[in-house]
């Protein structure tokens, strides 16, 4: 899942991203000190949905770096990729291991949210899926940078075998992690930590707003993460769907919708995945708003078993 091939007939868009990245940086300095200072709380409201497309267009540019297609170089790709993750915020390496293995286990028993199988805790499964459609997965994603500068040992296999019982896909996550990158982690998190105390110092007595803007990031950050997987085939690259949100949208989250495209082709850049999903995705686009309203139905019951093959395999 690292980009390793389709570097003549696919290329990074190396100049491109740098303008990308520029802008954002520029687009997120400027709502912060927009807001902070004393708003009216519509210019409030504003700032916030713009701060949701921004934060979701940042995070585009850190799932290209997760697969080493943001930059041709791949420490120019990591460097920045650890910047725009201390934004977000959220260790790169970490982050960057539970996507990768996500292309490894998607739509298997060890990455089937929408699913409960017989024996399993099924309110355990309702609160995993409530706090996906509720924005609270973004707060737990930002909890691991505390608890992975006070407890490192919480990332091994054996810091989450007690709760394979009742959360499989997290003790799956934990098997993947790749020891060699904890030590970055740690580091990640704490550089995480200090920008976002600084930031938050530098807004004064408005430091709420920034609470804000980030409560509407993560909100549309995490009810997305699932939405374009949810009751799709049980197959680790067709089980995805595209979906369409608003043109200019769409294009700011670097095609990010084109989901199943990206999962038949994780090697090609954002910038190609367009006319690949015309041609071998046809008739499984949806409107994203839609299928986020289906998903408060709620994991259902399933009696078929998809292994995942990868179980076990570590993240390189």
């Amino acid at each position: 899942m690292i980009r390793a091939t389709d570097l003549k007939d696919y290329p990074v868009p190396s100049r491109i991203n740098a303008f990308i990245v520029i802008a954002q940086l520029m687009t997120y300095a400027g709502l912060m000190m927009l807001v902070a200072r004393e708003l009216n709380p519509w210019i409030l409201a504003a700032a916030a949905a713009a701060f949701g497309v921004l934060f979701n267009s940042i995070y585009s540019v850190i799932h290209e770096a997760e697969h080493a297609m943001l930059f041709r170089n791949r420490t120019t790709n990591d460097a920045v990729g650890i910047l725009m993750a201390a934004l977000f915020p959220a260790p790169f390496h970490l982050i960057r291991q539970g996507h990768l293995g996500h292309h490894l286990r998607n739509r298997s028993d060890d990455e089937a949210f929408d699913l409960y199988f017989d024996g399993d805790n099924v309110l355990w499964r309702w609160l995993v899926w409530l706090h996906v459609l509720t924005g609270l997965f973004y707060l737990f994603v930002v909890l691991s940078i505390p608890a992975t500068i006070l407890f490192p040992g919480i990332l091994n296999r054996r810091g989450g075998k007690a709760a394979h019982a009742i959360d499989r896909p997290g003790q799956a996550f934990l098997d993947s992690l790749n020891p060699r990158y904890l030590r970055a982690v740690r580091l990640e998190s704490l550089g995480a930590l200090l920008l976002h105390a600084g930031i938050i110092a530098l807004m004064g007595q408005h430091w709420w707003h920034y609470l804000i803007l980030y409560a509407t990031g993560g909100f549309c950050w995490s009810a997305m993460q699932y939405v374009h997987h949810y009751e799709t085939e049980r197959h680790v690259t067709r089980g995805a769907r595209n979906l369409w949100l608003f043109g200019p949208v769409d294009l700011l989250l670097l095609n990010h919708n084109w989901h199943r495209a990206h999962h038949e082709h994780p090697t090609i850049p954002w910038i190609y995945l367009g006319s690949l999903g015309q041609d071998r995705a046809r008739g499984i686009k949806g409107f994203l708003p839609y299928h986020y309203l289906r998903m408060w139905r709620g994991p259902r019951r399933t009696s078929e078993h998809v292994e995942n093959k990868y179980a076990g395999r570590i993240i390189q």
